[in-house]
């Protein structure tokens, strides 16, 4: 477990970060930009959070939210500095889990027969927007994995949480008995 004594280092100023591995790197890198929209995403559900969700969620969203801290140690290590160091990683069980989330949600919401706007409760709205941080952590990663090695699991995770976080989204609303704000395609 890290231990802070200091917040601020004045390291940085330099416009350049460490990785977990100490390696200092641009803030501005893919790496450092998925870690960091991960964290954003972290951010976004505490607000969700904040805001009041419906039992069953307000149970599962600190965990995702953890599940989050893993995947930010997950990116902020390079693939051959995991060699050397005993990290949290995202695993299998971590995507499964959110499958079977999925699952369990849908079961109560019912299959979708329009598109929605994001809206509803304001817990839904949230869900919504960490859905959509979510998908740019993902595109982040991508890119990231393009150039680098990433965890294995590490992509198809963030592509199950934004589902799941619109599944989560319609679970709210519907729990609350809030009608889904559809699409119309004819306006």
């Amino acid at each position: 477990m890290p231990r802070l004594t200091k917040i601020y280092t004045r390291s940085g100023d330099d416009g350049t970060t460490s990785l977990g591995s100490r390696t200092r790197v641009p803030k501005e890198s893919l790496r450092v930009s998925a870690y960091g929209t991960v964290d954003e995403l972290n951010s976004v559900l505490g607000v969700a959070v904040a805001h009041g969700l419906v039992p069953r969620l307000a149970e599962v969203v600190p965990v995702i939210q953890n599940e989050l801290f893993h995947l930010g140690s997950d990116l902020c290590f390079t693939e051959v500095d995991k060699e050397t160091y005993q990290i949290p990683e995202i695993e299998v069980r971590h995507v499964t889990r959110l499958e079977d989330l999925m699952d369990e949600l849908t079961a109560v919401t019912g299959s979708l027969d329009n598109f929605i706007l994001p809206g509803g409760t304001l817990g839904a709205a949230q869900l919504h927007v960490a859905r959509t941080v979510c998908r740019r952590a993902e595109r982040l990663v991508v890119s990231l994995s393009r150039e680098e090695e990433v965890g294995d699991y590490v992509i198809p995770y963030l592509n199950r949480l934004s589902d799941a976080l619109f599944v989560m989204a319609r679970y709210e609303n519907k729990q609350r008995g809030v009608p889904e704000p559809l699409w119309d395609s004819h306006l």
